[in-house]
């Protein structure tokens, strides 16, 4: 096994993250040793999946470690850490040590919103109906609705992780669709993801444009679940959301809700340039 060339091709960024993470494992069978000398190194890594060694072996350190040296060591890995089960390790152990943690901010969630609801979605044609909403974006525009005329409201998230709740603002509807806006301002034109988790059938938009959408219902939701890619451009961006419930009536049915994040490929958060959206 070539270990020398295996070394190269991962110390390469501009690889395939996929194949980058090949070459990681190939090292690891054939030279463990100088894959665990390696692995500290990969704790910036723009590839996220290769980070998560690296960021263990500072979660790791941390347990041994006490008092101020401790806190250092959890805050390196936080610094580092982009998933979420890393993430709610460390959190909890700044949290014993003294330190808060703006989990919002540090995985880049979208918290403040303008909703607008509900229209009609029974026997489940909401998600190819196209809304007023969906061509006309005017935070002080009003809309048609499912039984009378309809105004955006303004609703902000208090969840650790950002989820945007449509039965707190609408109630605890069925067969009805609604929509979340917010404006995303950007210092300059970037390439992103935004990273959705949803349990309805969804759309999503980015100034105006579809990037994808899923027709179904309550599969289960988890965060980092859809990942589309988009391009922000300088200044106002608007970002789009669809949500729509279905007519089952069970309680685990209830849901109507998503959570909408901005980063990079690795997870990094993405914040607005002005205030924190």
């Amino acid at each position: 096994m070539p270990a020398g060339d295996l070394e190269a091709f991962l110390k390469d960024p501009a690889r395939s993250a996929s194949a980058r993470q090949l070459a990681f494992d190939l090292l690891k069978q054939a030279e463990p040793a100088k894959a665990d000398a390696l692995e500290p190194s990969l704790v910036d890594d723009p590839v996220q999946e290769l980070r998560r060694g690296a960021v263990q072996r500072l979660i790791n350190a941390g347990k041994e470690a006490s008092g101020d040296a401790a806190k250092a060591t959890y805050l390196k890995a936080l610094d580092a850490v982009r998933d979420e089960d890393q993430t709610k390790v460390i959190a909890a152990e700044l949290k014993k040590l003294g330190v808060a943690v703006d989990l919002p901010r540090h995985f880049g969630f979208v918290t403040k919103w303008q909703v607008i609801g509900p229209f009609d979605n029974k026997d489940r044609k909401g998600f190819d109906t196209a809304y007023s909403v969906e061509t006309d974006v005017r935070p002080d525009g009003t809309h048609q609705g499912k039984e009378k005329e309809l105004k955006w409201v303004p609703y902000e998230s208090k969840d650790e992780y950002g989820k945007i709740d449509f039965n707190n603002p609408l109630g605890m509807l069925k067969e009805s669709t609604a929509y979340a806006l917010t404006n995303f301002e950007s210092a300059s034109e970037r390439d992103i993801e935004l990273r959705l988790g949803c349990k309805n059938a969804w759309k999503v938009w980015l100034n105006g444009e579809l990037l994808f959408g899923r027709d179904e219902y309550h599969r289960g939701q988890q965060m980092d679940q859809y990942k589309l890619k988009g391009r922000l451009k300088k200044g106002t961006n608007t970002i789009l959301v669809k949500c729509c419930q279905n007519e089952q009536k069970e309680e685990w049915t209830v849901e109507w809700e998503f959570q909408l994040r901005v980063c990079d490929s690795a997870g990094t958060a993405i914040l607005a340039s002005t205030k924190a959206n």
